[in-house]
């Protein structure tokens, strides 16, 4: 693979720390997962340029692809954000703050739960005894 360096007219490194950021990691989880420090996390968040191969390994410890690290910005995460409330049905506006509320109280919930447990545990009982 061919080493090259990477330069876009946005930094890099700003764009691996807001990815990091969205993704609710740290620079010391990164870091571990990198092998480095959080020193090291930190310095590469101000580096406006990485190679290609350092670039991978950031990207698959981010969990996202390399040239979504490269092409990333804040539009584009709004309008895949959108387009994946759009698409599963949630509705969303940027300007509208309606919000949709489950209206199952967490009485009846925690119900539920509790019967489907003990079916769980008398399960595990009888399995229990059919072992003996």
């Amino acid at each position: 693979m061919e080493k090259t360096d990477y330069t876009d007219s946005v930094h890099l490194g700003r764009k691996i720390e807001r990815v990091r950021r969205l993704r609710g990691m740290t620079q010391t989880e990164l870091g571990e997962l990198l092998g480095v420090t959080r020193q090291a996390i930190s310095k590469m968040e101000q580096t406006e340029k990485l190679n290609d191969e350092r670039l991978e390994e950031i990207a698959s410890a981010l969990g996202v692809t390399v040239e979504g690290l490269k092409k990333y910005n804040e539009e584009t995460v709004l309008y895949n954000t959108n387009n994946f409330y759009e698409n599963c049905g949630v509705k969303t506006s940027a300007v509208s703050n309606s919000h949709t509320f489950n209206n199952f109280p967490i009485e009846k919930t925690i119900e539920l739960f509790e019967k489907l447990l003990d079916r769980e545990r008398e399960k595990f009982e009888s399995l229990k005894k059919a072992k003996e």
